[in-house]
């Protein structure tokens, strides 16, 4: 009886864990987003659940994205830590169990000429062993080591979704801006034209005596301001398309064009969800809590260096000896040694190891609340942004239509001789400058729905399936275990 109690509490030891388990601290979760319209729709179901390719219809920025995902760098990087992860917690665990090794010796001497009458002239001694080292995890040192190691690995893929998520965002801003970038060519361009047959009308006025010099230099003014936006805009539009092709992995080159910059989305309402679901779908938020939950499982190692370590060692093995022709064996080998160490004085060092692994941990808990509350703040940001971008688009859509009337307005005065030609390089002007800053407005209004889209946690979704020679390292999965099912 007392043999069994021994071996049960030997057991019991073996199963205890020194050290906090990791729980969910409490956070201050709100109870809806701040800068959701009246009239958006609530409930859970929320944008950030979509999948990009559904956000983003446009097939040419499709094929962009998903040429981003097979090839862009930091993501092969993000995937690269993934794999280092996952081997760390196999390097881990396999503390926990005996290392066996396999050693042999066969070593042969011989002696030459004369030899003291105590030497034997020839020797040979082969031996085989195999050899067991084990630490028994008495206190959990091994055990909290390797879930350290597997919320490590949670937290690199979450770092690696996140990276998904911001490649996405990356390469539709970029996008967006280029297709905007093009519409303000369209109009440099047609303005341009306009205004090149505006000067020469004026010219000829002027070659009638109907005009003045001064109409004359007033038109080319008109024309030349609109001629020099022209390089600018072609400048930024051949700075864009390389930042695109360093996003999709490759070297600066020119990007295809999809759908018109008005085509692009067709949102009619967004959806935000619940705030509480933002940390599930968040994956910085993720990453965080991971980088949690793996400091306070080093809070356990840190405190199992109180304890006592137990060493098992053993070897069997077999072999024998040649002595001047004659053999003498086969010998067998059998040994088990336990031992026990027990730390008494160290300077402090292990209640240092300690005080520093639960100072990282109360770090990382600072970081992981820092991570909700700025994500809760992305959220109300981008949705006042999207709600007030869409109000200016309004708004500057009836200021363009409104300098239309009066450029026309102007251009009949002018001709008709009942004004100057400076009301009519007033109004083209502000005309011009309204429809640049239209076309940027309706640019922002998309990249706002970019941003909360980013900002509820949305874009690092597997897409749809597609060849498999469409894919890249960067763009593989890694698959693992939920926290909450250990």
């Amino acid at each position: 009886m007392r043999s069994r109690a021994l071996v049960l509490s030997a057991l019991l030891l073996v199963g205890c864990s020194v050290g906090p388990d990791y729980k969910r601290p409490e956070l201050s979760i709100p109870d809806d987003f701040r800068g959701r319209a009246p009239d958006a729709p609530t409930g859970a179901e929320s944008l950030g659940d979509v999948g990009w390719w559904q956000i983003f219809q446009d097939e040419t920025l499709q094929l962009l994205i998903r040429t981003a995902l097979a090839e862009n760098y930091d993501l092969r990087i993000a995937a690269a830590r993934v794999l280092d992860a996952r081997a760390r917690v196999t390097i881990n665990r396999s503390f926990q169990f005996p290392d066996l090794s396999a050693s042999g010796s066969a070593p042969y001497t011989y002696l030459p000429g004369d030899r003291a009458p105590s030497q034997f002239r020839e020797t040979f001694n082969p031996v085989g062993s195999f050899d067991m080292f084990w630490e028994l995890d008495f206190w959990g040192r091994f055990r909290r080591s390797t879930e350290a190691a597997r919320d490590d690995l949670l937290a690199s893929e979450s770092a690696r979704r996140f990276v998904v998520t911001t490649l996405v965002s990356d390469v539709a801003t970029a996008y967006f801006q280029l297709r905007e970038l093009d519409l303000e060519l369209e109009i440099s361009k047609r303005t341009l034209a306009s205004r090149e047959n505006s000067l020469r009308l004026v010219k000829l006025r002027q070659q009638g005596a109907v005009a003045s010099m001064m109409d004359v230099r007033q038109a080319e003014v008109l024309f030349y301001t609109a001629a020099e936006t022209i390089p600018d805009v072609e400048r930024r539009i051949e700075q864009t398309e390389n930042q695109i092709s360093i996003l999709l992995g490759r070297n600066p080159d020119a990007v295809p064009r999809g759908r018109p910059l008005l085509q692009q989305l067709a949102l009619p309402a967004i959806p935000a969800g619940l705030p509480s679901s933002l940390l599930e779908r968040r994956p910085d938020v993720q990453d965080a809590e991971g980088q949690l939950a793996a400091a306070t499982a080093r809070i356990g190692v840190a405190k199992s260096d109180y304890f006592p370590r137990v060493f098992l060692t053993g070897a069997a093995g077999a072999g024998g000896i040649k002595i001047d022709g004659s053999w003498f064996g086969p010998q067998g080998i059998l040994v088990i040694a336990p031992q026990v160490t027990l730390p008494i004085f160290n300077t402090g060092r292990i209640g240092a190891g300690v005080d520093a692994a639960t100072a990282q941990a109360q770090e990382a808990l600072e970081r992981y609340r820092q991570t909700v509350q700025q994500a809760f703040r992305d959220v109300s940001d981008s949705l006042v942004e999207h709600r007030k971008r869409g109000e200016s688009r309004v708004q500057q859509e009836a200021l363009v239509v409104s300098l239309r009337d009066a450029a026309r307005l102007a251009d009949v005065r002018y001709r008709g001789g009942v004004t100057s030609y400076l009301e009519v390089l007033d109004t083209e002007r502000q005309l011009f400058d309204a429809e640049l800053n239209l076309a940027r407005t309706q640019r922002d209004e998309l990249l706002a729905v970019v941003r909360l889209y980013r900002a509820l946690g949305g874009g690092w979704k597997v897409d749809q399936p597609r060849p498999a020679s469409s894919r890249g390292p960067g763009a593989e999965t890694a698959v693992v275990e939920d926290r909450k099912g250990r």
